[in-house]
């Protein structure tokens, strides 16, 4: 009767390590962000946005599966902060562009190093890191799909 319940037990679930192991690697992240003024979220935005350097907002939603609700605060700030701008689009009004701004570009200068102190943090090697990356793409491409 009691197994029953087994697929409500903490260990069972997938998404519980998922959560946590995310949590404690974005905590990883804050001494290092916090030097450059950023929190977890601005920074994964910079990192799209020094590829990119322009980009639509829903474009940047779709890269860093996040909602507009959740960017619109994030892009004031950086935009506060110098680090973007934000327009309408000249071809459709309804189109937000964001844009790196030369202090946004220098910012890249000073975050190059966060990747790597990041990883010594994380106990994987390589080979491990690299099919973890896999898997968690092919279920985020899963989970996009549906």
């Amino acid at each position: 009767m009691e197994q029953d319940f087994d697929a409500l037990k903490l260990e069972n679930q997938l998404c519980f390590p998922l959560y946590a192991a995310a949590k404690e690697v974005v905590k990883k992240y804050n001494p290092f962000l916090s030097e450059i003024d950023l929190t977890y979220t601005q920074y994964i935005a910079m990192m799209v946005l020094w590829d990119k350097q322009e980009i639509s907002v829903k474009e940047l939603g779709e890269h860093l599966y996040l909602d507009s609700g959740t960017l619109t605060p994030l892009l004031k700030a950086l935009e506060k902060k110098g680090f973007v701008t934000r327009q309408r689009s000249e071809a459709d009004e309804r189109v937000l562009i964001v844009k790196i701004t030369d202090d946004g570009l220098k910012l890249r200068e000073k975050a190059v190093s966060i990747p790597e102190q990041v990883g010594s943090c994380v106990k994987i090697n390589s080979d491990d890191a690299k099919e973890l990356y896999r898997i968690l793409y092919k279920i985020l491409g899963g989970l996009k799909n549906e």
